[in-house]
């Protein structure tokens, strides 16, 4: 209906805004501070960072409600390795934040999402740039695996902080006698997120052949 693409379009504006603030000010603040500007890439844009990836959860419940049309699975994954990446693993070690791959993460997030909601903003209302749907399609499928590596740098470099702080880590008095070591728990969760790299490239060469396959680009440049 009109007034679900209407929200739609907001809800991809309002992220567009988001993404476009926070890789703008990334570039303006390489070019002012040089290297130094990485190690305060958290700090400078880690609040907005958090709201926009808060903000993305509404995108499961627009393909449970029906008005998105996209597959469920891929994106619940790729929302979800995102959150606990974010929120999990950066916002909770002070010391990891000042890492240099926080900001290469930050980077290979915000390009993709620019991208990507630029175009579903215009194909909400019907149009339909080939350069821009070659590039929404094209370059997720360059840069995901690299934003997978990053994590997992990530949460490689925090595992000797959640192993000092015992942070997440949980020891229950007897007689249950029941722990949890979170860093063993990250290190599981570091082999699901490669697993889960395949399944999700799958997906993207699938979006990208029904999109730009030749009966598709002919049908959306006339």
């Amino acid at each position: 209906s009109f007034t679900m693409n209407m929200y739609l379009f907001v809800y991809d504006l309002m992220q567009f805004c988001g993404h476009s603030w926070i890789f703008t000010n990334m570039i303006i603040r390489f070019m002012t501070f040089g290297k130094d500007s990485l190690a305060d890439t958290f700090y400078s844009i880690g609040l907005v960072m958090r709201l926009c990836q808060l903000l993305s959860v509404l995108e499961i419940l627009h393909i449970l409600t029906g008005i998105d049309k996209s597959r469920l699975l891929p994106r619940f994954w790729q929302i979800t390795e995102r959150i606990i990446v974010l929120f999990v693993v950066i916002n909770s070690q002070e010391e990891v934040q000042g890492k240099y791959v926080v900001c290469v993460l930050f980077f290979l997030w915000n390009l993709l999402d620019v991208v990507r909601y630029t175009y579903n903003m215009l194909a909400r209302m019907g149009i339909y740039y080939l350069p821009l749907t070659w590039l929404n399609f094209s370059l997720c499928i360059l840069l995901y695996p690299l934003s997978v590596l990053a994590k997992g740098f990530a949460i490689c470099v925090s595992l000797p902080y959640f192993e000092s702080f015992g942070t997440y880590s949980i020891k229950l008095p007897f007689p249950l006698a029941f722990s949890i070591y979170f860093p063993y728990v990250l290190k599981m969760y570091l082999l699901v997120l490669f697993i889960g790299m395949c399944f999700i490239m799958q997906n993207l060469f699938s979006e990208r052949k029904a999109h730009l396959g030749a009966g598709n680009f002919k049908n959306k440049r006339s």
